[in-house]
């Protein structure tokens, strides 16, 4: 492989580009049949959930704060470490976010953070609760579903999972093992197939749920609102001729969007999915490795463990440094590590602290957040590295810090 090693990188087969390529000779480049199997796939591999795949992760999240019908007036507990998307999409829909805080060692969301989330709510309605399973660490479900499982039933918020860097993890509760967009304790979970993503698609998303009509509205809206039911239509003179249907007939009935998955993306999903068990297994062998050589690093460089019952399928390796005691910043230390041909990243600068964010809401203290921020640091972590490329990261990391020398 290159002299560089990124942070994240996609890996394409023959298999794949076949895959590809079979759906350029076809009849269907979007809308199709692979999209319509790419679907089957991902909820064969969920564990039977409703599956409605979408253009990325972000139309994916976007499309169920529209299918849950949340608007303004409305508010959604989104945690301050994640991608700019989950907070995002709640202001799509004109809903406020209250930003939760984290552990300050995993990034997740806890019991405890919600529920200080839900104590500066300040009486409005909460329509969802967002937790993310950073870097494929899945947030404690169980704990979350049963402190929105305490509140009247008319006002229990449904539980929303930005699952975009979790697909193949599971996690452990009192009634056995989950995998992630199994939807046992939410209403929907949601993810991506960006290229640095365990699969990838390109670009692409999906949304899976155990409430059949909840996965009919999410079809419908990432397709503009058309509604092709004629037991449904609403213009009865317009939709029939006598009592048949007339066969080009649709209705919109609520606005949608263009949110569509190409057949292209879902072929490259389809293949790519088939190697998810050999993608994760090779993902965790790699993990177990860098626990292994940064074990003695403390206190300089600690490894991030990551939730009790999560067993994840890791997107990421977050390294815990402390810059401070190394006496070398961030940025020196990546830039020590790019110059190694080490590619590193930062996932992610607290959302409560961007400039947008601070002008709705000012100024908030959420030191978990801050605390995970100031020590994260990605290593490379992909299924084309080999062992060797982890001890040479970890090595070019030592050096960098300091550790040993």
């Amino acid at each position: 492989m290159a002299d560089f090693l990124p942070y994240g990188c996609q890996m394409i087969d023959e298999d794949d580009i076949a895959a590809v390529c079979d759906v350029l000779r076809g009849d269907f480049l979007t809308s199709g049949p692979a999209v319509v199997g790419f679907e089957a796939a991902l909820s064969n591999a969920f564990g039977d959930p409703e599956v409605v795949a979408s253009a990325n992760g972000t139309t994916a999240l976007h499309l169920s704060m529209l299918a849950l019908g949340i608007g303004p007036g409305d508010v959604c507990i989104v945690p301050s470490v994640t991608f700019l998307a989950t907070a995002n999409v709640v202001r799509y829909v004109g809903a406020d976010v209250i930003f939760s805080d984290v552990c300050p060692d995993t990034g997740i969301m806890r019991a405890q953070d919600l529920e200080g989330a839900l104590a500066r709510v300040g009486g409005r309605p909460v329509r969802a609760v967002m937790p993310v399973h950073l870097g494929g660490h899945v947030a404690p479900m169980e704990q979350l579903a049963d402190i929105v499982a305490a509140w009247p039933q008319d006002k229990a918020p449904p539980i929303v999972e930005d699952a975009c860097h979790a697909i193949g993890s599971r996690y452990t509760t009192s009634e056995g093992t989950f995998t992630v967009g199994d939807c046992r304790h939410s209403a929907m979970a949601n993810f991506s197939f960006h290229p640095v993503k365990t699969i990838a698609c390109g670009e692409g998303g999906a949304t899976s749920t155990r409430d059949p009509e909840l996965a009919k509205t999410l079809a419908e809206l990432r397709s503009h609102g058309m509604v092709r039911d004629a037991g449904r239509f609403q213009n009865r003179d317009l939709a029939f001729d006598g009592e048949t249907a007339n066969p080009w007939f649709y209705e919109m009935q609520a606005i949608g969007y263009n949110f569509r998955i190409t057949d292209m993306q879902a072929a490259l999903g389809i293949s790519q999915l088939k190697k998810l068990p050999a993608f994760v297994a090779r993902r965790q062998a790699l993990v177990a490795r860098y626990h292994e050589l940064l074990q003695d690093c403390g206190p300089l460089i600690r490894t991030n463990a990551g939730a009790p019952d999560s067993l994840p399928a890791q997107h990421l390796y977050a390294a815990r440094i402390d810059f401070g005691a190394a006496g070398r910043s961030r940025r020196e230390v990546m830039e020590v590590m790019r110059e190694a041909g080490i590619g590193t990243q930062v996932h992610y600068i607290p959302v409560h602290t961007q400039p947008y964010f601070r002008a709705l809401y000012g100024d908030q203290s959420l030191p978990g957040a801050n605390t995970f921020y100031a020590r994260t640091l990605s290593l490379p972590l992909f299924p084309a590295m080999e062992p060797d490329d982890v001890d040479r990261v970890v090595d070019a990391l030592k050096k960098a810090v300091g550790v040993n020398s």
